[in-house]
């Protein structure tokens, strides 16, 4: 894989000019097995020399305007300012820093991307079922409204993500969001061994919705069943991780 051509999604959308966005896959890095090739997972195990190399690379032919905001993400709520100094541990980020990039990393659970439509502010939120259960989109949509002028308005991108095809869950996950909203249950399919196929799209997309976001793109993707374009930890056990990042372009 390491001779292959970098790609990346981008997401097809109607952000402003100045927002630029964008996700890894697999491909066009120099990781090894099992983490081939284009591993940006800096708590994964793999080679420091690999991935100092695949940042490289995403750098030199996305020309990010500066290093990703790396976090460290806890699967919980907590939203994080980039333009204030302090930890990173949280599962999302925003700015209003032209050049200052958001990150979120994942193999199988939900990056969602933010941005205003005037391109004032954009943000990050890394979504897997704890995190959605947990508020993370309605925390990261507070914040960036905060920081925002008033009336300021948003649309969001979902990022690829595990399909309900491929994740099991038990009755634990399923009540966790059906016990508070009992409409959550289109979101949970009963399959022949009685647990429950989970949809996290639907999940995203109602508590989106649930915070006035009407404007979503993307989640046709799954991680797990595209095996050659995205890591998948379900899948996989052992594996890299892709990014996602989106950042306001400073020469725009």
């Amino acid at each position: 894989m390491s001779g292959e051509a970098m790609r990346f999604l981008t997401p097809d959308w109607p952000a402003p000019a100045g927002v630029r966005a964008l996700c890894t896959v697999r491909r066009g890095g120099v990781s090894l097995s099992p983490y081939k090739s284009l591993n940006l997972g800096q708590r994964v195990g793999d080679d420091p020399a690999a991935l100092a190399e695949n940042l490289r690379r995403v750098q030199g032919v996305t020309g990010l305007p500066s290093a990703p905001e790396w976090l460290q993400q806890v699967h919980g709520q907590s939203v994080v300012d980039l333009d204030l100094p302090g930890p990173r541990e949280a599962d999302a980020a925003y700015t209003r820093t032209a050049g200052r990039v958001c990150a979120i990393q994942t193999a199988d659970c939900l990056p969602v991307l933010f941005a205003a439509r005037d391109g004032s502010a954009v943000g990050a939120a890394h979504a897997g079922w704890r995190g959605l259960a947990a508020g993370v989109l309605e925390a990261t949509l507070a914040a960036l409204t905060q920081a925002s002028a008033p009336g300021t308005e948003f649309l969001a991108w979902l990022g690829p993500a595990i399909s309900p095809a491929h994740f099991e869950v038990g009755h634990e996950v399923r009540e966790a969001f059906v016990g508070p909203d009992p409409d959550a249950e289109i979101a949970f399919i009963e399959n022949a061994r009685g647990r429950w196929q989970c949809d996290l799209y639907t999940l995203a997309r109602r508590a989106l919705a649930r915070v006035g976001i009407e404007d979503l793109y993307g989640g046709e993707h799954c991680t797990y069943a595209e095996t050659q374009r995205f890591y998948s930890y379900r899948r996989d056990g052992q594996t890299g991780r892709m990014a996602s990042l989106i950042w306001i372009d400073p020469a725009a």
